[in-house]
């Protein structure tokens, strides 16, 4: 049961996602989820979970939408245009690369975030739909009540579908005023891992390594934004403290009460691997007087046991250096090194 329960976390929003671009229609998008769902909860308990459990629920699904569509004699027009449009699309794109969008859960996250909507509905509509929380716990995470949340959840549904807002990647000029919105969602929906609003457990897993999972696409896809990839660096530096956030009873920890030991080294790779991503910055004009990359690529030279570059990469970050405690941290650092490179 637990793989099965797997699967429906990992498949059910990028399901929903690639329906709602295939039909335009985000509530139809949702029934039919809900009813593959229920039938994989049928069928995969007695037959075994299918070698590729995300093409079933998808032809599940699609056959469900087709039906329901069939059975809306006012929409006969709508489905022959849409069966006809199926027939011809090329096979179901693997799971995790479309075009200019690695997922297509983040192309839901752009249409949910479009300028269009209400500020307040645009998060609440995506952390319901695709981060799969319940409209309780989404009210929970904006502080208002439950029934108010469900009526922003139906409003932006129905503004996505009346003002025919595309489920398309923005245009370049339009990113800058969409993305914050994106970021949001992610934080959120790391937020509500971090410490879950409700149920027995403190954090939940899933949903804080699927918001750094977006993130690190979001990231790729836009690699030049510094939001981006601040945010990604905060997921990953809060979430490395996971595994000593609870004690053994799953009780929380407070911070001086952690076993460090658990925590996970952003350094696991060694200090080469750091120091590589930090040589393919070192073109950057900005970075050339910034103290905390020279600082950072003088530690790593040091570690590497360079010794003689690690000093002159000190010096550089003692030029660039404001406060005095930084300096004086420095200074200590440099002497180390030269005293090391004396004796070997």
């Amino acid at each position: 049961m637990r793989e099965v329960e797997a699967v429906f976390r990992e498949e059910r929003g990028r399901l929903l996602a690639a329906l709602v671009r295939r039909f335009g229609d985000l509530d139809l998008a949702e029934e039919v989820t809900s009813d593959a769902v229920e039938a994989a909860l049928r069928h995969w308990p007695v037959e075994g979970v299918p070698p590729n459990p995300g093409a079933w629920l998808m032809t599940t699904a699609r056959r469900k939408a087709v039906d329901r569509l069939r059975r809306e004699q006012a929409l006969a027009t709508r489905l022959a245009v849409l069966w006809a449009e199926a027939e011809r699309a090329a096979p179901e794109a693997p799971a995790g690369e479309d075009g200019g969008l690695p997922d297509e859960r983040l192309r839901l996250f752009f249409t949910c975030a479009h300028p269009a909507l209400p500020a307040e509905d645009r998060g609440a509509l995506t952390l319901r739909c695709l981060a799969g929380l319940t409209t309780p716990e989404v009210a929970r995470a904006y502080l208002v009540p439950a029934q108010t949340m469900a009526k922003r959840i139906v409003r932006a549904k129905k503004k996505i579908r009346e003002a025919r807002i595309p489920i398309r990647v923005p245009d370049p000029g339009e990113l800058p005023e969409r993305v914050p919105g994106v970021l949001q969602v992610i934080y959120s929906i790391f937020t509500e891992g971090y410490a879950a609003s409700s149920g027995p457990r403190l954090q939940r897993l899933d949903l804080a390594e699927e918001a750094i999972r977006l993130a690190r696409i979001l990231r790729r896809l836009l690699p030049a934004e510094r939001e981006v990839a601040g945010l990604l660096a905060l997921l990953l530096l809060v979430h490395a403290r996971r595994a000593a956030r609870t004690g053994p009873g799953g009780e929380p920890m407070l911070l001086d009460e952690q076993d460090r030991g658990l925590w996970d080294r952003a350094m696991r790779d060694g200090p080469e691997a750091g120091l590589a991503l930090l040589e393919e910055l070192a073109g950057a004009r900005l970075l050339r007087g910034y103290q905390p990359y020279l600082a950072a690529r003088a530690d790593l030279l040091h570690r590497l046991g360079r010794l003689p570059e690690a000093a002159a990469a000190y010096r550089s970050a003692l030029e660039a250096a404001g406060s005095e405690p930084e300096r004086a941290l420095l200074r200590r650092r440099l002497a180390e090194a030269e005293g090391a490179a004396g004796e070997v």
